[in-house]
């Protein structure tokens, strides 16, 4: 009887503190399909120029599956990770240059009271806290910056990578990010850094950041995008194709936003330098764009949602003179809480001049709506197209 009292005590003890173990660690799996029916006007082709329909995927949200967990540790300490994947729905190739997990792996440690550190290939805090104020959110790539030359849609991402995240102090939060480099003798090359601060407090929300990378080799980027660690590459060859092989590149970022009733607004703006880059003018060229943006978005029932968007982007330095007026229209509806429809349009007109991306000669600027990537043969590009979303 003793034996048998004890083993059921000893069974019950173990039971409860399994119990216990299980409450105190979680990991959920989540994850994203979207995709659309797509015009896109005067697209570029290899076999010619014209008019074309097509399916689009990540519009709204990327196509992405992911593990997100935390252990409690005691006293206010929890251990963090996440994994997170992208993919094309529409054929089932990874995305991010094939990574099994290209679009997050870290692991870190979360205090209550001294906020979070997270290790390993991750958003940068600009991505954290600046995005989150723009239109990204609610209707993504659409009201993106033409080339998504500032990351405005998180197109990057960065490796080997330290962040640092406050907790929320009544509204305030600030994040900081570092990235070895781990060239052997120059310590500066390849790395990367960033900082961040947003503050929100009821309707209101502003923040600002400032994110800098280094080329690996110092004289032009690798296959990696600017340097091995951010995937800094030519979302639009038209664009920023003609940018990518610089030696750093640098990026400020400010933007704020406003609710009121049903109405949000914000405005955004956003200053982009790709330094000590190649072209036919010679080496160490340096150009800048500075991007303005503004929205509205109207809440017309719990369920539906419109938008309109305007950005206007304008480039200068090494003869570079390229302008982007660029107009996007969303629209989103939900039929449950993880399945909406949506629709979204927009028109871009390009003008002046920018560096060809295949000759690094000046050239006549082409329109590139947003961040599709779908380059026009000419100045001018409309899109349109209708979709559908599941999150789980």
């Amino acid at each position: 009887m003793k034996k048998t009292a004890l083993a059921t005590a000893a069974f019950a003890a173990l039971s409860t503190f399994a119990s216990l173990a299980h409450a105190q660690s979680s990991v959920t799996l989540y994850g994203a399909l979207d995709t659309s029916v797509a015009f896109f006007g005067n697209q570029h082709g290899a076999n010619g120029s014209g008019n074309t329909v097509q399916m689009m995927a990540g519009n709204l949200s990327p196509n992405l599956w992911g593990l997100r967990g935390k252990e409690d540790l005691g006293n206010g300490l929890a251990a963090v990770f996440k994994i997170e994947s992208g993919f094309n729905v529409d054929n089932g190739k990874s995305n991010q240059g094939g990574r099994l997990f290209g679009r997050t792996a870290m692991v870190g440690l979360d205090s209550k009271t001294g906020g979070t550190v997270t290790l390993g290939r991750q958003y940068d805090p600009l991505i954290d806290l600046i995005q989150p104020l723009t239109n990204d959110g609610a209707f993504g790539s659409a009201f993106a910056t033409p080339g998504d030359m500032d990351n405005y849609d998180n197109s990057y991402r960065t490796s080997n990578s330290i962040k640092y995240t406050s907790p929320d102090f009544a509204g305030l939060q600030v994040s900081a990010m570092y990235a070895f480099g781990g060239q052997a003798g120059s310590t500066g090359a390849g790395q990367t850094w960033a900082v961040a601060a947003a503050y929100n407090h009821g309707p209101f929300g502003f923040g600002a950041g400032y994110f800098k990378a280094n080329s690996n080799s110092g004289t032009a980027a690798s296959f990696d995008g600017l340097s091995p660690n951010s995937d800094v590459d030519a979302d639009s060859q038209a664009i920023t194709g003609g940018f990518v092989n610089a030696n750093s590149l640098q990026i400020i970022r400010a933007a704020g936003d406003y609710t009121y009733g049903p109405v949000t607004a914000g405005l955004a703006y956003s200053n982009v330098e790709y330094a000590n880059y190649q072209s036919a003018a010679g080496a160490n060229r340096n150009t800048k764009f500075n991007t303005g943006q503004l929205f509205v978005n109207y809440q017309v029932t719990p369920e539906a949602l419109v938008g309109l968007g305007y950005d206007y982007t304008k480039g200068s330095g090494n003869g570079v003179n390229a302008s982007y007026n660029q107009f996007s229209l969303g629209g989103d509806y939900f039929l449950s809480k993880r399945t909406d429809i949506y629709a979204l349009a927009g028109y871009q007109k390009a003008s002046g001049r920018t560096i060809d991306a295949d000759t690094g000669a000046l050239v006549n600027a082409n329109a590139s709506f947003a961040d599709f990537g779908n380059d026009a043969s000419t100045n001018k590009q409309a899109m349109a197209m209708v979709g559908v979303r599941h999150k789980f």
